[in-house]
């Protein structure tokens, strides 16, 4: 008897005029969580575990009325086993969502659309976090450097890009924009320090601008950290160590309901360090974070969820090379003792799924955040001021509204199948505070160079399909963006007055294939045009400008599964970039450049030839040029070359964890002729655990070899006191020396 008819009716005799009695079975299903796809094959258990079946090809299975109520096990190899209580009086037609979790490499298939995210649960399984930075340093080929000690937002490094703080790579949290548009220190700056790195499941990620649900700021690539509905067990951690680092840690189990399908936690975090710094860091930071969702019917899902974070620190900031050689500062000393800043976030987001059949749903999702940012830098010093200083202020206040509907239909077709996407949506930056302004030792205001206010609003519309016949995959989508900037400039009503704005649209077609060639091995063809959007205060002030400048590339490359221990995905990649965006030392800003070119190779290597032994590895070259310059003097400053992550992870003794990680960034060229290079750097970091059921503890060593190593490094026009001329050359912050931290934690 096949189980996936609909029903079957079992006519019961009886004796003695008894009345006669229908059984019916209950068909239900089972999708994938990610891409909702029919899950074939799973196993279900039933009958309180006495009796199983298997679900069909389209995912579909049936259990007989008469073992109802009842508890279904589901499970399939690579998926979290899921238990679910099942009534009589439900709707036949209930769906079972399972979440993709490997935590072997012999569990991820090459040829599923979850596989990068599968890779990156892998490593996050085997390497656990517990930074921001950890967290970025998760993505293959995503490269970080810190600008001060954890108080703004990570340098990234994706693709041939600087992109800055996040200028060439989109920053989300389940599915909500990080990135900041028109922001005062750096278009599309991207702080991720709400995020407690402990409530991240997984980390779902893509290189290019191939993915319709993606669009400002996906050229170089995305990044989307998705954290737990719900906790098994409570946590509370405590971690200190070298420079009076200190962290307390919080994550409390509310409601975990099977039954009412109900999960709610909540979860702190404190941090606190003076770092290595002459002047101390007295670096603090709050974080907060809670989560409600529930299944509200078979058919809806609902989910809440809150954040917010609130930092302050003081940074000895980007020195120059020549003051350290010289013997003005040490290593690390500051020549400007007052930088420093204070930034929050607040996010509230809501979700809300409806199931209108097996086949089809909606997914809509609404989020407002209010941002607050005020950062003091000095970057030349004495170049512009001899008696003050250059210090500058950029402060930075707003409310982001957001929201995104989003429509599936699966079809079921002769030999194939076709999923259907479509969506809309929008986003509104109402800019209350965006201000440049040159002040002395934080405290008095000099002169206020720029002061603005608007709003800029993005909407936008996406569909494509991914068609599944045989072997092929073949993924077609057209999205497209329109921005409307609104600026009013308090400082000059007169040159640009209140209410002045620019429109503009960005069309971005994706043509997307692949083709499983066996179980180990799938090709893979993506093309596609992804944009960055400019600053408000360039593109309305100058009408000329590039509003949406936009990005065209492509990748072609291999999935390689030669052996169940083993994956390794080479792939080749060009992008051309209509405008490019170049970090300015002066004010600490991004400005718009010329056309450029990048093409370059990535290789990732996964290898666990034990259960307990694993080893991961990227390596990426690029090779970046502006295309209207002649050559040698047609460098993009600060575009990586060469960088590399990998770690090792060895468990043995029934619970310790031995892991040993390492990432190499190669010398670059810091200015547009390459007579200014940066110096490389090879870092390693050793992490020691030991893991029981209800507690456990671990030490870990950063910069282990206690190498000298300069973190972010800019060539910059600097002028000290006592030097007549300015001077061009290396300013840097200096990578963190060799430090110690402990933590202990206990689970109820």
């Amino acid at each position: 008897m096949k189980i996936t008819k609909i029903a079957a009716v079992f006519l019961v005799m009886t004796f003695g005029g008894k009345m006669s009695a229908q059984e019916a079975e209950k068909q239900l299903l089972i999708k994938d969580a990610d891409d909702k796809f029919p899950i074939a094959d799973a196993l279900v258990k039933y009958d309180n575990g006495n009796s199983h079946t298997h679900t069909g090809p389209d995912g579909t299975f049936a259990i007989p009325v008469k073992s109802l109520p009842d508890t279904l096990v589901i499970s399939r190899q690579g998926y979290d086993e899921v238990k679910w209580v099942v009534t009589n009086d439900e709707d036949k037609n209930k769906v079972f969502f399972l979440q993709h979790k490997p935590f072997q490499i012999s569990e991820v298939a090459i040829n599923h659309s979850s596989f990068l995210s599968a890779i990156t649960k892998v490593d996050l399984n085997k390497f656990p976090v517990n930074s921001a930075q950890d967290l970025l340093r998760k993505v293959p080929g995503l490269f970080i450097a810190q600008h001060a000690g954890g108080g703004k937002a990570e340098q990234l490094f994706l693709r041939g890009f600087d992109a800055d703080h996040g200028t060439d790579v989109s920053v989300n949290v389940d599915g909500m924009p990080v990135n900041i548009v028109s922001h005062a220190h750096g278009q599309g700056y991207s702080d991720l320090h709400f995020v407690i790195p402990e409530t991240v499941n997984n980390i779902d990620f893509g290189k290019g601008a191939y993915y319709i649900d993606r669009g400002d700021f996906n050229t170089a690539g995305y990044v989307d950290f998705q954290t737990y509905n719900g906790l098994k067990n409570s946590m509370i951690k405590l971690e200190g160590g070298s420079f009076n680092s200190k962290r307390v840690l919080g994550m409390f189990n509310i409601l975990h309901d099977d039954l009412g399908r109900k999960n709610a936690y909540v979860a702190a975090e404190y941090n606190y360090t003076d770092g290595p710094f002459d002047v101390k860091q007295n670096f603090n930071r709050v974080n907060i974070f809670g989560k409600y969702n529930q299944w509200l019917t078979d058919n809806d899902y609902f989910n809440i969820q809150f954040s917010t974070f609130n930092s302050s620190w003081n940074a000895s900031g980007q020195i120059p090379e020549r003051a350290v050689d010289e013997g003005i500062i040490g290593r690390w000393g500051s020549i400007d003792p007052t930088e420093g800043g204070k930034t929050s976030r607040t996010n509230l987001q809501m979700n809300f799924k409806h199931l209108i059949s097996p086949s089809e749903q909606i997914d809509a999702m609404a989020f407002y955040s209010k941002y607050d940012f005020n950062l003091y830098s000095d970057f030349t010093f004495n170049l512009k001021d001899k008696d003050h200083g250059d210090e500058i202020q950029q402060t930075d206040g707003r409310n982001i509204y957001g929201a995104e509907v989003k429509y599936t239909k699966t079809f079921s077709l002769a030999n194939s199948s076709l999923n259907w996407t479509s969506g809309i949506g929008l986003r509104n930056d109402d800019i209350n505070t965006l201000q440049l302004n040159h002040v002395y030792h934080r405290d008095m205001l000099l002169d206020r160079l720029s002061d603005v206010t608007g709003t800029e609003t993005n909407l936008h519309a996406y569909s494509g399909i991914v068609w599944k016949t045989g072997k092929w995959t073949i993924n077609p989508a057209l999205r497209v963006d329109h921005f409307i900037f609104n600026l009013h400039n308090l400082l000059d009503a007169e040159l640009l007055p209140s209410g002045q704005s620019k429109e503009a649209t960005r069309l971005s077609p994706k043509l997307n294939f692949s083709y499983a060639q066996n179980d180990n091995v799938m090709w893979f063809l993506k093309t596609g045009m992804g944009f960055h959007s400019n600053d408000l205060r360039v593109v309305v002030p100058n009408k000329n400008e590039n509003t949406l400048p936009y990005s065209i590339g492509a990748d072609f490359g291999v999935r390689l599964h030669p052996f169940k221990s083993l994956i390794i995905t080479p792939a080749l990649w060009y992008m051309d970039l209509q405008q490019e965006f170049v970090y300015v030392g002066d004010d600490a800003v991004v400005e718009p450049s010329g056309k450029s070119r990048r093409f370059g190779v990535d290789l990732g290597v996964r290898f666990q030839p034990l259960e307990n032994f694993y080893l991961n590895a990227d390596i990426n070259y690029s090779h970046a040029r502006f295309t209207e310059e002649e050559k040698g003097q047609d460098y993009v400053p600060l575009a990586p070359v060469v960088t590399s992550t990998g770690s090792v992870n060895w468990d043995f003794l029934n619970g310790f964890s031995l892991g040993l990680q390492y990432r190499y960034l190669g010398a670059r060229p810091a200015v547009e002729d390459n007579s200014i290079r940066t110096k490389a750097y090879f870092v390693n970091d050793l992490m020691l655990s030991y893991n029981r059921q209800k507690w456990g503890a671990n030490l870990q060593v950063n910069n282990l070899f206690n190498v000298k190593w300069n973190e972010a490094q800019f060539a910059t026009e600097t002028q000290l006191k006592g030097e007549a001329e300015p001077v061009t050359d290396l300013t840097y912050t200096p990578g963190s020396p060799f430090g110690v931290r402990v933590g202990v934690y206990y689970k109820f």
